[in-house]
């Protein structure tokens, strides 16, 4: 029985390999075009994230044309942040029915730019000096919307528990089945598309309801005929979610774990399943000793590691003690199911936002 189940491991491993590929935004250096560049950032509560990224937005070698931050109502002082750095301050309208806090302050941004291609990007976002040309470039030879995946920046213990969770995310943009799904999604976090191609579809204002609206905004694309292009960010695309502490992290990652799984193609979920159940397995047989687990145990640190090198710097103990990552794997999973199929709606940056239908409370 050992013997089987360390093939399943190894199985599993192989998993891996095939559901990671890696694809980073290509690097161009100088100026890209000619086009005005509107940077749009949403942001509610985020004093202590905006100064890393728009001090980055600062030292660009291509300057967007616009850099525009809207306050989804903060609490703390995000607004005069960004009036410290002479970006255009948009304080979101109320909240009216129908919208989630999100897709309403990425719309009012929008509705404010003037340029010809637009960028989103979260708060917690940080850019090399030429992300927004290497974004831009990349546009142009794609064609239609781009996203990244950006390099996950960590400080503190428990941000390096999401190892295994940022794995699961790489997987499921990166996965080569995911060039079969014709719902494919978007990363929310860094999306650059022409405002031709975003008045096309209707924008945000099209999923306004929608809590996961990256992923929806790339399967309004692609049902338009417009195609969506996901890459990684090592080296140029960076962030550090989840500042807050732990439970600020745990309700960001709860909030869509599950619900999240309905955009992504089945053979990328099949595959992700079975990396899972290798790396669990490994994991529980490592603690009884026999050898055939515990080299199973070792190999899985060591693909995690590998990986790691290009998605987020989890450093060399984590992967080693990887079995503490998938203890919060599966807690975040376990409170998504809570949220989504029980509770029927979810926390975030202290709004309710019942889930299906995308209204706040």
């Amino acid at each position: 029985m050992s013997a089987i189940l360390f093939w399943f491991i190894l199985c599993g491993l192989l998993t891996g390999f095939v559901l990671f590929r890696k694809r980073p935004l290509p690097q161009a250096h100088g100026t890209a075009g000619r086009e005005k560049i509107s940077v749009i950032i949403p942001a509610r509560n985020e004093e202590n994230t905006l100064p890393a990224l728009l001090d980055s937005l600062n030292k660009q070698t291509t300057k967007p044309g616009e850099i525009i931050v809207v306050d989804d109502h903060s609490e703390d002082k995000t607004k005069e942040t960004a009036e410290k750095f002479g970006v255009t301050v948009v304080s979101a309208p109320d909240l009216p029915d129908g919208w989630t806090g999100k897709t309403w302050a990425v719309w009012n941004g929008y509705v404010k730019s003037t340029g010809d291609l637009l960028i989103f990007l979260d708060a917690d976002i940080r850019l090399a000096e030429h992300a927004i040309s290497s974004l831009v470039t990349a546009q142009k030879q794609q064609g239609g919307a781009i996203s990244v995946v950006p390099y996950h920046l960590t400080e503190k213990f428990y941000e390096k528990l999401a190892m295994v969770l940022n794995l699961l995310g790489i997987f499921s943009f990166t996965s080569p089945f995911e060039r079969l799904n014709r719902q494919k999604g978007l990363y929310g976090a860094c999306i650059c598309v022409s405002r031709e191609d975003y008045d096309k579809i209707g924008g945000h204002g099209n999923i306004r309801a929608e809590m996961l609206d990256d992923l929806n905004l790339g399967a309004r694309f692609q049902q338009a005929g417009i195609p969506v292009t996901n890459f990684t960010g090592s080296g140029l695309v960076f962030f550090h979610m989840y500042p807050g502490g732990f439970s600020h992290e745990l309700q960001g990652f709860a909030k869509g774990a599950v619900l999240s799984t309905s955009a992504i193609h089945p053979f990328t979920i099949a595959a992700v399943v079975f990396w899972i159940l290798g790396l669990l397995i490994s994991e529980l047989g490592c603690f009884s000793g026999i050898p055939y687990f515990v080299a199973g145990y070792l190999l899985y640190a060591a693909q995690i590691y590998y990986f790691n090198r290009h998605t987020g710097n989890f450093g060399i103990l984590h992967p080693l003690f990887h079995f503490l990552s998938m203890i919060f794997f599966l807690v975040v999973i376990l409170y998504s199911l809570y949220q989504s199929h029980f509770r029927k709606k979810v926390l975030w940056k202290g709004r309710y936002i019942d889930v299906g239908r995308g209204q706040n409370k």
